[in-house]
């Protein structure tokens, strides 16, 4: 069980590590697109990328499990965006439901195992 924080962690870095380094990759397989300018690439390299790098690098740094439960509460938020979404706006389902797979089963995890006493 102490290896599965911070696993999730090393997961949350790498996926971070897509949008902060490759957005125009990570553009292609989220379905996005620039337009006018590329300010969606400076979007997706900060909230999609450098945030979930910098989040899990302190949960490897600090080792502390209140910061591996607050990775599990953005995981939620992730998680019930994405739910959200495919109530109203209908994207692609089975696309949805695999990253809405890689949303909440982690935060249930990181909230389970690091629940603060």
């Amino acid at each position: 069980m102490d290896y599965i924080s911070p696993a999730i962690a090393l997961l949350t870095i790498a996926f971070g590590a897509f949008g902060f380094l490759a957005p125009r990759y990570t553009m292609g397989a989220l379905d996005f697109e620039t337009t006018k300018s590329t300010m969606g690439l400076s979007e997706l390299r900060a909230g999609s990328g450098g945030l979930f790098v910098a989040v899990g690098l302190w949960c490897l740094f600090t080792g502390d499990p209140y910061a591996y439960f607050m990775l599990g509460v953005a995981y939620v938020g992730a998680g019930a965006g994405r739910f959200l979404s495919i109530l109203i706006d209908k994207p692609p389902l089975t696309k949805a439901l695999v990253f809405l797979a890689f949303e909440w089963p982690p935060a249930a995890l990181l909230i389970w195992l690091n629940w603060p006493v």
